[in-house]
């Protein structure tokens, strides 16, 4: 699993099987707020992310998953969540034929559901978020195997792409690990196919950062890190997501899947 850094400085990851850590520079000065994109320009960007990854052409169900635990209420407030979410909706555009994101809200449960779409990203994560009253714990298992049952029932042909965002440890670390062994399978028959790609807000993650240690014996997980994710640069995430999601693809196609 690679760790991406969205700070300005080295980048580095590790992978499920390997880890390297990385220090960002201090800077004296605190960094502008990078100006928001247009959502066509987010879609090009992403495209071009895919290409630099050899991914032009490639087809998957792109999923948004997105943490309500308590510690994520300024990251609703300040919009940094919905801008996100117009991201993901930039990188469907290029990977998925309908133009929407489905989006799963969780805490202790899930929240709620929405979908995102070219004619209908405007605020919506806000105005959903808003209306989904108290935020919970971190539980990140309920959230993953709902939305790997909606793309089972969904017959899609194409694997799913979730991208998934938290800001903090799970408090059901079992069966999270238990989950990911039902990933990735006894052998490739068995393996579901999902990749998780995690973006993880902050430095509380520590979790994610140990996934290598499972044994498992495939790589479906990736680790995009943002310290600072009110910094994170369009391209960066891009790349950050789209890194390990190649590899993965790559070994399906391999295996005739």
């Amino acid at each position: 699993m690679d760790q991406f850094h969205g700070r300005p400085g080295p980048t580095t990851g590790i992978t499920m099987f390997k880890k390297f850590f990385s220090a960002s520079p201090a800077s004296a000065e605190q960094p502008a707020a990078p100006v928001r994109t247009p959502l066509a320009d987010l879609t090009k960007k992403a495209a071009y992310s895919l290409q630099k990854s050899g991914l032009s052409g490639q087809r998957a169900a792109v999923y948004l998953v997105l943490d309500r635990s308590g510690s994520m209420r300024k990251y609703y407030s300040d919009g940094t969540v919905q801008y996100l979410a117009e991201r993901i909706l930039g990188l469907a555009r290029n990977l998925d034929d309908d133009g929407a994101v489905p989006v799963t809200f969780f805490s202790t449960e899930v929240d709620g559901t929405i979908t995102v779409s070219v004619d209908d990203y405007a605020g919506r994560i806000e105005a959903a978020h808003n209306g989904m009253g108290h935020m919970g714990r971190t539980h990140y298992a309920t959230a993953l195997r709902a939305v790997l049952e909606q793309h089972r029932q969904s017959g899609a042909t194409a694997p799913a792409l979730i991208v998934f965002q938290t800001d903090g440890n799970p408090d059901d670390r079992a069966e999270v690990i238990s989950l990911m062994h039902e990933i990735v399978g006894e052998n490739e028959e068995e393996a579901v196919d999902a990749f998780v790609a995690f973006v993880a807000f902050g430095k509380k993650v520590d979790f994610l950062r140990t996934l290598d240690v499972l044994g498992l014996r495939a790589d479906h997980v990736s680790l995009f890190q943002a310290d600072e994710p009110e910094q994170i640069a369009d391209e960066e995430l891009y790349d950050g997501i789209t890194h390990e999601f190649v590899p993965w693809l790559r070994s399906r196609q391999l295996a005739g899947r």
